[in-house]
């Protein structure tokens, strides 16, 4: 039924000017999509990203954006730590600095101004 539908992520934020500054300037993001009050549409690859305003936001405790960088991931980092990026570390889970090793894969966190857990994957290459 849906396994040849497209998806996207959909994050709630308090502040919609805070958000658009982070996701924007800090993630980097292109902004797409201001058409609807309260909501902020953003493309990443071939998906959407929509960033809207809510009084639950910040409440999940899962991840709630996920992105594959593939070999970039040391470089994606590296940036975000400039911008002021703090990254989660997990002490179940071997770790090179801010980013952590599971087999192939590697793995960084960090979180929104709202809380919400972002995630990015790579790989050794």
């Amino acid at each position: 039924m849906l396994k040849d539908k497209n998806s996207s992520a959909i994050v709630a934020v308090k502040d919609l000017d805070r958000a658009r500054a982070f996701y924007s300037d800090v993630l980097g993001l292109n902004l797409a999509d201001t058409s609807m009050e309260g909501m902020l549409g953003y493309r990443t690859g071939n998906t959407w990203l929509t960033v809207y305003r809510s009084d639950f936001a910040g409440t999940n405790q899962a991840n709630a954006v996920s992105w594959d960088v593939g070999v970039e991931l040391d470089d994606i980092v590296a940036r975000l730590k400039t911008r002021g990026v703090a990254f989660a570390h997990y002490d179940d889970m071997g770790r090179e600095g801010d980013i952590h090793v599971c087999g192939a894969m590697r793995l960084a966190w960090f979180k929104d101004p709202d809380g919400n857990i972002l995630h990015l994957v790579g790989s050794t290459g």
